[in-house]
Parts: C-alpha cells; sequence; structure tokens
C-alpha cells in the first residue's frame, strides 16, 4: 500500500473518532444537479436525532469526491437527475475511502441511473452491482420494511429497487432507483407527499444512516 494511502487510512480513523456524527453531500462533475433537494438532509438528520437517538451535525457538509475532506464522514449522500463524471483522482479517492469504512449512498432523483452505473464501474470494475435483498438488515436496522424499499414517487412506474457494492458482507455503496427517497425527506409543501409517504421515506432514511454509522 502506497504511503499517501495509510496517510488517508489513518485520517479517516482519527477523524470518525474525534467528532460527531456527520452526514455530507456529494458535490461532484459532470453537469448533474449535485444541490437537487435542498431541505432532504436537513429534515432526515433532524429526524434520526429526534427518532433514532442520533447526534448528527444539524447541518450537512458539502464535500468533493476527489478531496480528503471525505474520509471524515462516515456517510456520505448522492442524487441528482442528470449527468456525473468522476475523474481518475476521484475514483481513486472514492476507492480508498469506501474500502477504508466510509458509505455511499446514491440516490437517483429521476434520470441519474444511466450516467451513475457507469461511473460505479469505474470506481469497482471487479465487483459487481447487485440488487439488495429485502432480507438485508439495511431494512430493518432501525424500523422493518419487509418487502424492502419502498416506493415514494412513481417517476416510470417502475418497482423500486435498491442495488449494493459490497466488501465482504459489508455494504458499501448503496443505490436507490425508482423509489426518490430524497423527494420524500423534503419539506412538506415542496412535493405535497402525504404525511404517510414522507415518514416511509424518512424511515427508510433513518435506517441507512444507522446501518452506515454501525458497519
Amino acid at each position: 500500500m502506497k504511503f499517501s494511502k495509510i496517510l488517508i487510512i489513518l485520517f479517516f480513523l482519527l477523524g470518525i473518532s474525534a467528532q460527531s456524527q456527520e452526514i455530507a453531500l456529494l458535490k461532484y462533475n459532470g453537469g448533474g444537479d449535485w444541490y437537487a433537494n435542498p431541505t432532504s438532509l436537513p429534515n432526515l438528520i433532524k429526524f434520526c436525532n429526534t427518532q433514532i437517538a442520533t447526534k448528527i451535525n444539524p447541518k450537512p457538509a458539502t464535500v468533493e469526491p476527489g478531496s480528503t475532506d471525505i474520509f471524515q464522514y462516515p456517510f456520505v449522500h448522492m442524487t441528482g437527475h442528470g449527468n456525473v463524471v468522476f475523474n481518475n483522482a476521484e475514483i481513486e479517492n472514492l476507492r480508498n475511502y469506501l474500502m477504508s469504512g466510509g458509505f455511499l449512498h446514491i440516490d437517483d432523483n429521476y434520470g441519474m441511473n444511466q450516467y451513475i452505473r457507469k461511473e460505479i464501474k469505474k470506481l469497482f470494475p471487479d465487483k459487481e452491482l447487485t440488487e439488495i435483498p429485502a432480507n438485508h438488515p439495511i431494512f430493518s436496522s432501525a424500523y422493518d420494511f419487509p418487502k424492502g424499499l419502498p416506493k415514494i414517487h412513481e417517476h416510470d412506474g417502475l418497482p423500486p429497487q435498491a442495488f449494493g457494492i459490497f466488501d465482504n458482507d459489508r455494504l458499501i455503496l448503496l443505490f436507490t432507483y425508482e423509489s426518490d427517497l430524497g423527494d420524500g425527506w423534503e419539506s412538506a409543501q415542496v412535493h405535497n407527499d402525504p404525511e404517510n409517504v414522507r415518514e416511509k421515506a424518512l424511515k427508510m432514511g433513518a435506517n441507512i444512516v444507522k446501518y452506515a454509522f454501525e458497519n
């Protein structure tokens, strides 16, 4: 292992132990709207802090895929509707982050699927993005979802699917598709979702956060 990689891993471990729980939003290149759903993460954090006793900083950070700052955050969220491009340095940094204990949740906000799959393949050319079964612990870590990922917004009317990249048995990358959890986390007036739909989205989000923090 290169000396720089050792320093990155040490930085990650020291960062996690020295701070309270943190969440960051990934600011990526390619033209996609990485900043979509601005109220979603603050609302999810508030829900987690009040309902599952987390102590997350109420204000999520913004982090770039090529920055060593990413190693400060055990949970990184990514969303958008369009194109995503990671350069070689970003690929290496993201891979090091995930393999050394980090967690990336990618939530397709409608239109990201065709682009992000190419970048995930660049991240892990030797791993397959596989569908996560409904009995995986991420669907029951705080709240029970016996059928797996809930459907929040219709979009193309396809069934919601959760895909993952695993390192041994640990889920390190979660890609949620045809669900749009982030829209469900947004403030009620943004999409006028019924309260029970928003609650489902927030509970599933809490499951993801809890899994990421504990695994």
